[in-house]
């Protein structure tokens, strides 16, 4: 038997952890950064990556923007290896960026089908010929009606906490006033309780406290007025209007995503029966659905790496990146789970 020696602790010494904070200083340099100047107003966009290559454009959600929304995911380790073979746009809504001064008061926001078609052009300023969309919450909303109306430009789509109906009347009563406090420039603990609730869901609030102070922080340097403005915008979005068809006939001129689409949702999230319904409408031949365990409303914070393999997985399905391996010890598990969910969803989506 091994012998055991006694030790003896003769000091400790305890470091506090370098707060995380937002900041363009990441290990993935943005390479550029433009105002793009489109018919409903300027969208701001921050580039990463070889722009020679396939494009990935990005869309954020609601009182987010692309530095607080996509930082933290894609500067994650495992997603440096499939980012070496694409180029990442990350499109603002106006007024949305870090820093944003006011929007001039006769300036009249763009609506959800606008903000679509303000995606052409960022897509014509920068000769994108095909791009995967990669949108959440709001985001997704955006991204879907440029998909329907150009279908041509867009190779796929993940779509995260996404959802293809109008705003029901609870969230717009909650959305209502929450625009009304901070169109007079106040983040009211009810508005900052909300956008937790909006970005987190109830339960990972209370789990993950510290990923969430996080953003309760920088919920204090968003621009207000720009932000009331885009709830607005968001508020008074109309349905998508697509819809299944199985019918091999009747599917021809049926509106719908003509592209491959992962929709990606946590099982905590408080958006999962809006992303269950957005599933239901769309084509089960193209759609993969994703719920990941342990998750709450913001995957890609919460669980960086299942997304991660899951987008791995969900391209190499397309051709892209075909021998690339993620080096993680859960790569099996996680490929697992995805597959078993996709079969899963594949066979609810046979039966509805």
């Amino acid at each position: 038997m091994e012998k055991l020696t006694e030790i003896e602790f003769t000091g400790i010494s305890v470091q506090d952890k370098e707060p995380r904070n937002f900041s363009n200083n990441a290990s993935s340099i943005l390479i550029q950064e433009d105002d793009i100047e489109t018919p409903f107003g300027n969208l701001h966009v921050a580039i990463q990556g070889d722009k020679s290559k396939l494009a990935i454009l990005t869309f954020h959600d609601i009182g987010l923007n692309s530095i607080t929304c996509f930082q933290g995911f894609f500067n994650f380790t495992d997603m440096q290896p499939i980012l070496r073979n694409f180029c990442v746009y990350h499109v603002n809504a106006p007024g949305q960026e870090d820093g944003a001064l006011h929007l001039r008061p006769d300036f009249t926001y763009p609506t959800m089908d606008q903000l679509g078609e303000a995606i052409q052009s960022v897509v014509d300023h920068y000769k994108i010929k095909r791009f995967i969309g990669f949108g959440v919450g709001a985001g997704v909303n955006v991204l879907s009606r440029y998909a329907l109306n150009h279908p041509e430009f867009v190779d796929s789509l993940v779509l995260i906490n996404g959802t293809s109906d109008k705003a029901g009347w609870i969230e717009w009563g909650y959305q209502k006033l929450n625009s009304w406090y901070l169109w007079r420039g106040n983040m009211t603990t009810f508005t900052e309780d909300y956008l937790l609730w909006h970005w987190f869901g109830s339960k990972t609030q209370w789990e993950n406290y510290d990923l969430t102070t996080v953003y309760k922080e920088y919920s204090k340097s968003i621009n207000l007025q720009n932000l009331s403005l885009f709830i607005e915008s968001y508020l008074a979005r109309t349905s998508l209007g697509i819809e299944r068809e199985l019918d091999p006939v009747r599917r021809i001129g049926t509106k719908t995503l003509q592209c491959q689409t992962l929709l990606v949702v946590g099982d905590d999230s408080p958006h999962l029966d809006d992303v269950v319904e957005f599933n239901g409408n769309l084509d089960p031949e193209k759609t993969d659905f994703l719920k990941i365990q342990d998750c709450g409303g913001m995957p890609l914070e919460e669980q960086p790496g299942k997304v991660c393999e899951a987008f791995r997985l969900f391209l190499q399905g397309m051709g892209y990146v075909p021998t690339l391996r993620q080096k993680t010890s859960t790569v099996s598990q996680v490929q697992k789970n995805y597959q078993h969910q996709l079969e899963d969803y594949k066979d609810m989506n046979t039966v509805c």
